[in-house]
């Protein structure tokens, strides 16, 4: 039971798994300090001065009620943010890896195609042929 489970743990998969949800966890603090301190004051900025963000509010008297573009463009940015670095940081180096893995294996085992039946055919003729002479050789030699 317990060689099964090593077995699992240790499989490529489960390994690159975990590594990447442990540097997903800390980018998603990155990206969010950024959009947080850096993004969210320049889209405030774009409201005006007394603004709580780029929105409006339903009621004025009503601070529940504000709609909040600034939170909705945020959370663009940082998906686009997130999905640019995991792409450039991740996925394209491994797909490369990859690729080249599979040009490797591919130039290294060259893969043999059966011979069409008639081709084999006449292969197997040309050997036989080939005994016969052979045979009929050693015949005319040892007399």
């Amino acid at each position: 039971m317990l060689k099964g489970f090593k077995d699992f743990v240790l499989r490529g998969n489960i390994i690159e798994l975990s590594i990447a949800v442990v540097i997903g966890t800390a980018f998603t603090a990155l990206v969010a300090a950024f959009t947080t301190n850096i993004i969210n004051p320049v889209i405030a900025a774009a409201g005006g001065v007394n603004a709580q963000g780029l929105g409006f509010a339903i009621w004025p008297d009503n601070a529940k009620t504000f709609v909040n573009f600034g939170a909705v463009i945020t959370a663009f940015v940082t998906f686009l943010i997130t999905a640019a670095v995991v792409y450039f940081i991740f996925v394209a180096p491994m797909n490369k890896i990859n690729e080249l893995t599979k040009r490797r294996a591919s130039i290294e085992e060259p893969e043999d195609e059966p011979l069409p039946a008639d081709t084999a055919l006449l292969v197997e003729i040309r050997d036989l042929l080939t005994e016969l002479a052979a045979a009929n050789k050693s015949n005319e030699n040892a007399r």
